[in-house]
């Protein structure tokens, strides 16, 4: 995790004084309890909404329940408020290729193989082939092949350009470098890493823990999704605090909730 939320709500105090003293919005402001900024500002959102202020509105103390109401109820809305950044690295194209199809309340931004070069390229073993010998075996023969073949294309691609092939010819070396770089990339299989910066809202988050931690998604894809809801419920319980995390039958998890998709 790389970014979250933090929340000055001194920013409020012009908007709370405009109001008749009597109402005593301006006390919001003296709550004792402290909660994390992406709680804090879900919670202050929804209560705009309903201008509760005073001292009838939900405290810091009880923002657990105001949550669960909330979420059990399906308003969701006011999760869009707060947003989480990660980096995501040991993660292969295959993997991300799933993540990048949830668009709604996300934003990223990943790795160019067009221009990085094959100096950098690592790849990603999935669980099966870490615990069997031969396809451990396997994977690293693949592996170390499909960078050998790669380095003899880009290199072989270079010569042509340098040749005057007009097919890789580019006015500037940033061009002329990806034109070798993306043609050379093609036999790159699922299992290159591709790392990339994520960024989502916390509605998103949880949308993506609930269809990609399930027990029928991916086993690569949901264990993803488990390690970033395990950083999310550290970052903020409240939020994040009616998951479960279960057990499967072969040894990997699952996370739950009954409250899907607010």
């Amino acid at each position: 995790m790389i970014s979250r939320p933090q929340v000055g709500l001194g920013g409020l105090s012009g908007f709370l004084e405009g109001f008749d003293p009597g109402l005593r919005f301006p006390e919001y402001l003296e709550d004792p309890v402290r909660l994390p900024g992406s709680s804090q500002l879900c919670k202050t959102a929804g209560q705009t909404c309903y201008m509760s202020f005073g001292p009838r509105r939900t405290r810091n103390a009880d923002a657990a329940g105001y949550f669960e109401r909330l979420i059990s109820a399906g308003h969701g809305s006011v999760l869009e408020h707060a947003s989480f950044g990660f980096l995501l690295y040991g993660v292969s194209r295959s993997v991300t290729h799933e993540l990048v199809r949830h668009r709604a309340g996300t934003a990223f931004s990943q790795v160019s193989q067009r221009y990085v070069s094959g100096s950098v390229l690592r790849f990603v073993e999935r669980p099966e082939y870490q615990d069997d010998g031969e396809l451990h075996r396997l994977f690293e023969e693949r592996i170390d092949r499909a960078a050998a073949e790669y380095g003899e294309l880009a290199d072989r691609l270079l010569r042509l350009q340098e040749a005057g092939d007009e097919r890789l010819a580019a006015d500037r070396a940033t061009d002329a470098r990806k034109k070798v770089q993306q043609a050379a990339r093609s036999l790159l299989p699922n299992e290159t890493e591709a790392p990339l910066v994520f960024t989502a809202n916390v509605r998103a988050l949880r949308h993506i823990i609930e269809m990609r931690a399930d027990a029928h998604a991916e086993s690569e894809i949901r264990g993803l999704a488990l390690r970033l809801f395990l950083c999310l419920r550290r970052a903020d319980p409240i939020l994040f605090g009616d998951y479960r995390v279960l057990r499967l039958p072969d040894g990997t998890f699952t996370v739950t909730t009954e409250h899907r998709k607010a």
